[in-house]
């Protein structure tokens, strides 16, 4: 990969929003060579998708989210890639990661209530044959998401406990 691919996706990374008119000038690159750059990277696939990152506390949204691990007997051949590509196909599925530690996979899922994500595990998780054992975790505040402070400007409304 070309160091100016490295520093688009770098800037990019940071502000989705930037125009080629924007990274152009930051690189110190003509215009045309930064869109066509930012064009051949999403043709490459090096760039999947763009996206905001929301704070649902501040838009009062009660999606719920939780991370799965998962245990799995890897299938000969395909390794983790095979159950991997069957857990990502489902909707409620958001990120999938293949992990060391006691666990194989780690997956974050969205539903609209515990009842929901509960429901997902037992009845579409569970049931592949390669998989052993899960370890359902629900997520309850985001300090932080991608970098981003979420939490900053509610951090002064605590009340103090000291006597």
């Amino acid at each position: 990969m070309q160091n100016v691919d490295r520093q688009i996706l770098l800037l990019l990374r940071e502000d989705a929003r930037l125009s080629p008119l924007q990274l152009a000038s930051s690189l110190g690159i003509d215009e045309a060579t930064a869109a066509a750059r930012v064009r051949a990277l999403e043709e490459s696939g090096a760039i999947v998708k763009y996206t905001a990152v929301i704070c649902d506390e501040e838009t009062e949204e009660n999606e719920v989210e939780a991370l799965i691990e998962v245990k799995v007997t890897p299938s000969r051949g395909e390794g983790f890639d095979a159950i991997a590509r069957e857990i990502a196909a489902h909707e409620e599925v958001k990120n999938l990661y293949l992990m060391s530690g006691g666990y194989d996979l780690a997956v974050i899922v969205h539903g609209a209530s515990l009842k929901e994500i509960s429901r997902f595990i037992s009845e579409k998780i569970s049931t592949y044959d390669s998989v052993l054992s899960t370890a359902t975790h629900f997520i309850l505040k985001k300090y932080k998401i991608e970098g981003a402070q979420t939490s900053a400007k509610n951090a002064s409304e605590r009340l103090s406990v000291q006597a």
